[in-house]
């Protein structure tokens, strides 16, 4: 499974690219007011940092103004993957991406039928929304399963992208049943690390080694 992870935070993904998890960026105009940065420069930054794809989303929602963008984000790096709303303008332009060779993430997906709809564009990944059907009372893993299988019934290239992920139980769940890509933020990337019974046996390490007296440097 490969790990994006879901910011603009240039600290947090050196962090995390350094330890080699980091296959790739997701933005949205969400993270880039968090970051308090211009989308270009900040952008530029995240791309010349990982080798991977870099989400850059565009903010138009008729299909002519989303290419114009679309082209625009594109130029800032050949690892761009131009990021679009999951309505028939954003097909639209996805369909157009696509056939001049660009990566193209569709995003904001809630059903089977759009993320088919968007493996017919053209669509470089598609990303459902866990976190916020479960906000809603769904279960935003029958979405992944469902997409799963739709994509394997017919040898779709489309990736899926589990997004929205907000706990270690999302990322796994994902992967369990056969997500290609998670995004998620750093905090919930480096919680998968933690568990409470390493922690106990660590300390009991600890204390054990504490009383031989002995030291290793």
């Amino acid at each position: 499974m490969k790990f994006f992870v879901d910011t603009a935070d240039t600290d947090a993904i050196k962090e995390l690219n350094d330890l080699g998890m980091v296959d790739g960026v997701t933005t949205n105009p969400s993270l880039i007011l968090k970051s308090g940065r211009d989308i270009l420069e900040v952008t530029k930054e995240i791309c010349d940092m990982v080798s991977g794809p870099v989400s850059a989303e565009v903010v138009a929602t008729e299909a002519k103004e989303m290419i114009a963008e679309g082209m625009k984000l594109a130029k800032i790096a050949p690892n761009i993957a131009i990021k679009v709303p999951l309505t028939w303008d954003g097909l639209t332009a996805c369909k157009a991406f696509a056939s001049e060779g660009h990566m193209v993430n569709v995003t904001l997906c809630f059903s089977p039928a759009q993320a088919l709809l968007a493996a017919k564009a053209g669509a470089t990944f598609i990303s459902p929304f866990i976190g916020r059907l479960d906000d809603i009372h769904l279960d935003g893993m029958d979405l992944i399963a469902d997409i799963r299988q739709i994509y394997d019934n017919y040898d779709f290239r489309t990736e899926i992208l589990a997004a929205s992920i907000r706990s270690v139980n999302h990322a796994i769940e994902s992967a369990r049943i056969g997500a290609d890509v998670m995004t998620a933020p750093p905090s919930v990337i480096k919680s998968m690390a933690n568990h409470v019974l390493t922690d106990k046996g660590l300390d009991q390490f600890l204390k054990d080694w504490a009383k031989t007296g002995q030291k290793i440097l």
